[in-house]
């Protein structure tokens, strides 16, 4: 399977029993194969960025962030294919190609972002990364240790 940046697609569960971090949002919710998550390829892992359903909840955090900063890079509330998901930046963490289930189906197609928000997400990814190199940690889950448990599996395999 072709992995690409701006697609979406679903993680296997041997994934969350290989880091087992409690940080990382729940695989299923209720027996759905959920979350999706938005793809960035990188060099040597990918990224791998939750969406949510619950635009309600987020758009609340997203205003106290305008409010309070003036801005919100964390959380992005956007369409994707025709219904408004969270894009929760915030939520980002690596993982190999190994651990992906299966891309997101729609209409027998895998599902791809539009260029625009794809652009979007990765100028504020890249953001994200600079602040984090900078010391100002904006991610919840530790995305170091995780990346250094795929980088030590890529040594192994």
């Amino acid at each position: 399977m072709e992995i690409r940046t701006g697609f979406i697609y679903h993680i296997k569960d041997s994934y969350f029993l290989k880091v087992n971090d409690t940080s990382l949002m729940a695989n299923h919710e209720a027996g759905h194969s959920r979350p999706t998550y938005f793809t960035i390829k990188d060099e040597d892992v990918l990224w791998f960025i939750p969406l949510s359903s619950k635009v309600e909840k987020y758009q609340k955090i997203v205003n106290k962030k305008v409010s309070k900063y003036g801005d919100c890079k964390t959380i992005l509330i956007r369409k994707i294919a025709g219904k408004y998901s969270a894009i929760l930046l915030q939520n980002a963490f690596p993982i190999l190609e190994k651990y992906i289930d299966h891309p997101h189906i729609i209409n027998g197609k895998p599902l791809k972002v539009i260029e625009s928000l794809k652009e979007e997400v990765l100028d504020d990814f890249k953001y994200m990364m600079s602040m984090k190199e900078e010391g100002n940690n904006l991610f919840f889950t530790d995305i170091d240790n995780l990346k250094k448990i795929m980088l030590e599996e890529l040594l192994t395999t």
